[in-house]
Parts: structure tokens; C-alpha cells; sequence
């Protein structure tokens, strides 16, 4: 697997066509298909048709309905330069081999159509995390994702490895993950949250974390 946040995936290092244009935008050299979270388009050169893109089956489509997982999709046909950006949040690249990642469905921004995915439950994260679905992308082909943030991407295998679950943007697939509790159930772990858990990764591979637990969400008023 190899990342944006290496800096070793410039145009030409390897085979695809998704290129960083900043910090905060993608840049898609479209001859065929990619997949987009809807009303990520904030540019594009050329001839392309946008389509509304299901869940792929009735099974995907009913995880989505119960678990509120997956983001929101467009198919984009056509030729020329496609830009993508999503709130002005950081952009990171990945380019899988053969390869799986767990992706948070709140942070995908796009990816290569022949990539297959599927909403799963995380194995190990159960009551104390609310039950959490996040959505699971492999094959070969390039995976956009966005972090609220500069995230930091942090090497498994070094050491054990936690995060706020509204933090973590996505991991490697291959991690086994659980619940780390803290010793006080009443002590503030996640900024602001006042969480008593947090995931809990092991085994060789990556996990990137956002800088916040993502944009404040306005609550209506009671």
C-alpha cells in the first residue's frame, strides 16, 4: 500500500490517474469511471456525465438504511480533469495492491470503480462504541479520503495504538480491533466527548487519525 502521506505518489510513480492538487483538493484524470461522494465536484475540464450511484444490491442498500454507514455516491463518466474537494478538508491518497482499508464513510471522498466495498461491523467494538459500521474497500485502484484536519498516520505495529473512534479515518483492514476502557469511567479521553473508550488496534499495518472528532453538528433546539 502506498500513501499521500509519504509523499511517494506523484503523477507517473505509480499506475492511476489520482494526483493531489493541494492540501485540500483532488485531481482526477478521468478517461472511464470513478466513484465520488455526492457534491464533491467542485471543477472539471472536458466532457463528463454525473449519475446518482444505488448501494449496489439490496444487501448494501439495507446496511446503509440501518446503520446510517457509507457515504452518499456518484458515478462520474467521462474524459478530461475532474477536481474534488469536500468542506475544504485535508485530502489524503492511498493506492491499494491487492489490499483492504477500513474507511470511516463520513471521511471517503472517491474511488476507483473496480474497487469493491461493503459495510461491516467492527469486529471487537460493540456496546461500549455504540456498535460501530464503518465501510471496508479492496482490490487494486486508488482511494481518496478526507480528515478534518492534518492527520497524523501512525505505524501499528510499533507500538499499541489507540484512537477516539471519531477520529480515526481509516486503518488497515488486516488490524485487529477492540475497545480500550479507561480505568475512570467518568475521565475526559475525547476532546469534549467525555468517552470511557476508545478503539484499540493490533497487528502490523496503519491507522490515521484526524486532528478533531470532526465538525460540530448543530442540535436542534428541545
Amino acid at each position: 500500500m502506498r500513501s499521500s502521506f509519504f509523499g511517494n505518489l506523484e503523477q507517473g510513480q505509480v499506475p492511476g490517474h489520482f494526483t493531489l492538487q493541494n492540501s485540500k483538493m483532488v485531481r482526477v484524470h478521468l478517461n472511464g469511471e470513478v466513484l465520488a461522494r455526492q457534491g464533491s465536484m467542485v471543477a472539471f475540464q472536458g466532457k463528463m456525465d454525473f449519475d446518482y450511484e444505488g448501494s449496489g444490491g439490496m444487501g448494501r442498500f439495507l446496511k446503509k438504511m440501518v446503520t446510517g454507514e457509507g457515504a452518499p455516491l456518484m458515478r462520474v463518466r467521462g474524459q478530461g480533469t475532474l477536481f474534488l474537494a469536500d468542506n475544504a478538508d485535508d485530502v489524503h491518497l492511498f493506492y491499494l495492491e491487492n489490499e483492504a482499508i477500513t474507511v470511516n464513510g463520513t471521511n471517503l471522498l472517491a474511488f476507483d470503480p473496480q474497487l469493491t466495498w461493503d459495510i461491516q461491523r467492527l469486529q471487537g467494538a460493540g456496546i461500549a462504541t455504540g456498535g460501530l459500521f464503518n465501510t471496508t474497500i479492496q482490490g487494486t485502484g486508488w482511494v481518496a479520503v478526507t480528515a478534518h484536519g492534518a492527520p497524523v498516520l501512525l505505524d501499528t505495529s510499533d507500538a499499541p495504538t489507540f484512537a477516539d473512534s471519531q477520529s480515526a479515518v481509516c486503518w488497515s483492514a488486516g488490524l485487529r480491533v477492540g475497545v480500550n476502557r479507561t480505568m475512570k469511567a467518568g475521565a475526559l479521553i475525547g476532546r469534549g466527548s467525555g468517552e470511557a473508550a476508545q478503539l484499540a488496534f493490533q497487528g502490523a499495518g496503519f491507522v490515521l487519525v484526524q486532528a478533531s472528532e470532526g465538525p460540530i453538528m448543530p442540535q436542534s433546539g428541545g
